[in-house]
């Protein structure tokens, strides 16, 4: 026997019996969902161990390539200033820094720094640390933010007197680290969390330098999929407590010189009603899908008759363009739109003078208004990249068309030339005759054949739709020979709202079929071949991995599959695991018998057979809130027993992080060398 074949884990079987519906499933491994038990982080330790065996040959491999992204990225950097309240706010980082400085300037930029927080002095005796949530109260005197320690996302809020430098002595537990201060600069409103669930569930009033045992609760969200939260109007007039689920949303509202009045209901939840609002003047603009305006329209209404039925068109419903997002400023209005599957940005004058789109060139790209706090100003700031040019943050005047560039992410080392590379937008055909989109870059100099090596990466989930971006350590691989590949599926709101509503509940297959199509179309074409075809997802994208190679194992030559949601039918049968009610209308509620068989026809755990698999790394976090570690542990135990080949199946389980990974800047970069030194390895071996 070998010594790969000694170390390899083998988790223990005991058999549990899940009974629903009068079906029984056997989760032999049901027992790893237990973090108390000395036996499941053996089994995690064990796990890594074997991970460091397997890739010991490549440790030097991803030392190489983490100094070689290290050594793109301007490590002496600081943010675009932007102005809020007479005061300019500036992120930099110090050469050799995990974490960021924050800083302002009163005034001009020519002015004196103060440092709000040197996230490097707090973060020393702490293996993860996030600061998160910075809001400064309206006389610019005192700033409330988030504290988490573990990488659960449990915030500890806490305020500072920014003239003294002295911390308040009151620290609110389990929150969600931000507040939105009232006009008064003493009162408070936060978020939070159930302790068990996470499920931000309630509005409290704190009042500034007062025991928080004494807060008030102001609101208390019973139904248990929906989540709330608290912010304050970019207008300054208004305390906004909003709950949101899938399918619906519900606010309230009060004057924010009025902090202890009663919150008015600003219009009634309705299932299938949302809606997003926004202040100006005496009016509230309204984001929403009401009267089946599936891709959403514009509406406003009086401050003082706020009910859906006193709502007036501004911009109506459009089947071809979903309205993304608004900007409310002082002469104008910005609208965020998505059409053909590309960002666009429109700029309308109030007084109806104007209406134009700002103009945007290459064919794939990610465009999105920025950070605007400032409400007088002529000046939009927005933030474009491609595939194939650096983030840009840009500066558009409004009066006279012109757009000055405030920074462009510089790519360090003294290689890089955009001019060297190629991006495309394919249309690959899935299996229904639907067209989706594939945007891919690849360096010019690479031979496109069956030979190349290709990593396509997919999500398609909640909505969520993953642009055509720039990034700094892909290079590492495009440099390589590789291409890199983002399959626009169904589930994202890559076409419109029908684009995410055909990818969720019992349409959710689709996601996984049209990724798989959009491998055939990349084989087919001759973008690569099985050979050298790779695939990549986290969390949702994780559950995308899962159910591609149950379904197509033969396409892929190996896998990474980071804090995958793997379990989708035991997890969505525990309303105790953080998330789970809030996402029924996303994956649907498998307590009722239809969902129940439809998620067990995906569902990656459950459809592990004795079949040959791609080569795997799975990732995960100890800490996660999100996707609970023993999803990936469990499966990863199923597929060491059943599979039938003799290819490679690790998994690396960070036990000191959560779900978004480590939290300094060049660790995360660790982790990105990691996984990109697993395909590579592959591709030579």
């Amino acid at each position: 026997m070998s010594e790969n074949e000694i170390n390899t884990p083998i988790a223990d079987k005991i058999r549990k019996e899940l009974k629903i519906h009068g079906d029984v499933r056997i989760d032999n491994y049901y027992w790893l969902n237990d973090r108390e038990n000395p036996k499941v982080i053996d089994y995690l330790n064990a796990e890594n161990d074997y991970y460091d065996l397997k890739t010991a040959h490549t440790k030097q491999f991803q030392e190489d390539l983490f100094e070689e992204m290290k050594a793109r990225i301007k490590e002496d950097d600081e943010s675009v200033p932007y102005k809020k309240n007479n005061y300019f706010y500036i992120t930099r980082f110090k050469s050799g820094n995990q974490y960021p400085i924050y800083t302002r300037k009163k005034e001009t930029l020519e002015a004196i720094e103060e440092i709000l927080f040197d996230v490097n002095v707090l973060a020393e005796s702490h293996n993860y640390y996030k600061l998160t949530g910075l809001s400064v109260s309206p006389n610019n005197k005192y700033v409330a933010f988030g504290i988490d320690t573990v990488g659960r996302r449990e915030y500890t809020l806490q305020f500072k007197n920014l003239e003294t430098n002295q911390l308040f002595s009151e620290k609110i537990e389990n929150t969600t680290g931000s507040a939105a201060w009232a006009s008064d600069n003493k009162t408070v409103f936060y978020t939070q969390q159930n302790p068990k669930t996470l499920r931000s569930e309630k509005i409290f009033r704190h009042v500034l330098g007062t025991d928080p045992a004494l807060d008030v609760e102001v609101f208390y969200e019973e139904e248990e999929a929906f989540n709330t939260y608290v912010y304050r109007t970019k207008s300054d007039k208004y305390i906004i407590i909003g709950s949101h689920s899938t399918v619906s949303t519900e606010y309230r509202i009060l004057k924010a010189d009025n902090p202890t009045g009663e919150f008015k209901l600003f219009q009634p939840r309705e299932r299938d009603l949302e809606y997003n609002i926004a202040h100006y003047n005496n009016y509230f603009y309204i984001l929403t899908n009401k009267d089946n305006a599936t891709n959403f329209k514009l509406m406003k209404t009086s401050s003082s008759e706020t009910l859906k039925e006193n709502w007036i068109d501004v911009i109506p419903h459009r089947e071809d363009v979903l309205l993304e997002d608004i900007s409310i400023f002082k002469d104008f209005l910005v609208v965020e739109e998505r059409s053909n599957g590309l960002n666009k940005i429109r700029i309308l004058r109030w007084d109806n003078s104007e209406d134009f789109y700002l103009p945007f060139e290459e064919e794939a790209y990610s465009a999105g208004v920025y950070f605007n706090p400032e409400f007088d100003t002529n000046v939009i700031r927005y933030g474009y990249n491609s595939m194939t040019t650096p983030s840009s943050v840009i500066d558009f005047n409004v009066l006279d068309k012109t757009k000055e560039v405030k920074k462009e992410q510089e790519v360090l080392g003294g290689k890089f030339d955009k001019n060297n590379y190629k991006s495309e937008r394919l249309w690959a055909t899935s299996k229904d005759r639907t067209k989706i989109a594939i945007s891919l870059v690849y360096k010019k100099s690479t031979e496109i054949s069956k030979n190349t090596p290709l990593l396509l990466y997919g999500y398609g989930s909640y909505g969520h739709t993953i642009d055509a971006g720039f990034s700094s350590t892909r290079l590492s691989l495009l440099d390589r020979g590789f291409v890199f590949a983002i399959a626009h599926v169904r589930g994202s709101e890559y076409l419109g709202r029908n684009w995410y509503e055909n990818g969720k509940l019992l349409n959710k297959i689709n996601t996984f079929t049209d990724f798989i199509d959009c491998s055939k179309f990349l084989i087919e074409q001759e973008y690569t071949s099985k050979e050298h075809l790779y695939a990549s997802g986290g969390s949702a994208g994780g559950l995308l991995m899962g159910a591609i190679i149950n379904m197509n194992p033969e396409l892929y030559k190996g896998i990474i599959s980071a804090v995958p949601f793997v379990d989708v039918v035991t997890t969505m049968l525990d309303d105790s695991i953080p998330l789970t009610t809030g996402e029924y209308d996303e994956w649907g509620n498998p307590n009722e018998k239809k969902y129940y068989e439809y998620m067990k026809l995906y569902s990656p755990y459950d459809n592990v057979v004795c079949q040959n698999y791609p080569n795997m790394l799975v990732t995960t976090g100890l800490h996660d809130s999100q996707v609970q570690y023993f999803e990936p542990a469990k499966w990863v135990a199923k597929l060491r027993e059943l599979k039938t080949d003799n290819n490679i199946l690790i998994m690396h389980t960070n036990m000191e992080a959560g779900h978004g990974g480590a939290s300094g800047r060049f660790d995360a970069l660790k982790e990105i060398a990691r996984d990109y030194s697993f395909i590579l390895d592959l591709e030579v071996t």
